[in-house]
């Protein structure tokens, strides 16, 4: 049966249990039983690809990144490439090359690991800035320009990228334009105790992995990202959002606040974040469940800075009240 939700505005709205809306489910559930212990991290992963965005994970090695990556591509069937970063990567390893056919008299294009629907980019600042550069157009346009002529890349396309801290060794820090392209950013962390214990009493996670399913096929993913995109926004909340991103201008410690591609960001990601709480329209919980990891990434720190961006996109959200 359709759930019944009521608005602030007194009208009811209707949200239809699809099939898309238990595949879902059902995926998140898989990804929580091989990455355990982090279910809002997996929770907002999911936000990020429904949102049609990218994702980056920044953490020390070890904590499960690629972990995440892997699940999310086995449940939701996506057509899958894993790119490891090395210092001496060339922008031709991830685009593509052209090689002349003696055959043929002609140049044929070998496409790269990029024309993926879902690519992971291991250990991303490992990599040099040029190579780095390669990925901007793809994750901003949905295309490459190779030689001259533009190719197209798959839909979805969704990048997850994984990177470690700028302070260990054999990093390139990722430049502010390429940080804006990362929808959000998210840190997995150390787990709890209970969920390390399941770590050291259960399967190999690559056993799991192994064994797993695809949850959330590539016509119901598309029905859920066109759905996101439907979720209604009323003038009053769009006036939270607005005092939220002014709040980032302006506040103490901010050299560079959220731009209009943050602000849209932030509507992206909470339109999403709705949809996976079966809603379609929009109210400030959601709008506070992303604001951080869409915005922390996007803010550009002074000298006088007290706390990381993480902290200060957390005051930002504490003291700009809900209307």
């Amino acid at each position: 049966m359709p759930e019944q939700v009521q608005e602030s505005s007194g009208s009811a709205r209707v949200v239809s249990l699809t099939q898309s809306h238990s595949e879902l489910a059902t995926a998140l559930d898989q990804v929580g039983a091989i990455v355990v212990g982090k279910e809002p991290v997996i929770k907002l992963a999911f936000t990020c690809l429904i949102a049609n965005g990218h994702l980056l994970l920044e953490d020390v090695p070890g904590m499960g990144k690629t972990t995440l990556a892997q699940a999310l591509a086995v449940s939701t069937g996506l057509n899958y490439q894993r790119i490891q970063f090395t210092s001496d990567m060339l922008p031709a390893d991830i685009l593509g090359i052209t090689v002349y056919s003696r055959e043929r008299e002609a140049f044929d294009f070998h496409p790269g690991p990029i024309f993926s629907q879902l690519v992971l980019a291991d250990e991303i600042n490992r990599a040099t800035p040029k190579t780095q550069s390669a990925l901007l157009e793809a994750m901003a346009e949905r295309q490459v320009t190779i030689e001259g002529e533009t190719r197209d890349l798959p839909a979805p396309f969704f990048v997850i990228a994984t990177q470690n801290p700028v302070d260990l060794a054999g990093t390139f820090a990722l430049p502010d334009s390429q940080l804006d392209r990362f929808l959000m950013r998210l840190h997995m962390g150390y787990p709890a105790p209970e969920a390390e214990r399941r770590l050291l009493e259960e399967k190999d996670r690559q056993l799991l992995l192994r064994d797993a399913q695809v949850c959330l096929p590539l016509k119901d993913l598309q029905v859920l990202q066109k759905q996101a995109k439907d979720v209604h926004s009323s003038p009053a909340l769009l006036d939270y959002l607005q005092a939220l991103v002014g709040a980032t201008r302006a506040f103490p410690g901010v050299q560079t606040g959220l731009s209009p591609r943050g602000a849209l960001a932030i509507l992206a990601c909470s339109r999403a974040w709705a949809l996976l709480e079966q809603r379609d329209h929009l109210i400030p919980e959601d709008v506070q469940a992303v604001f951080v990891a869409v915005a922390a990434h996007r803010l550009r720190l002074g000298a006088e800075a007290s706390a990381d961006q993480e902290a200060l996109a957390q005051q930002v959200l504490e003291q700009v009240p809900i209307p």
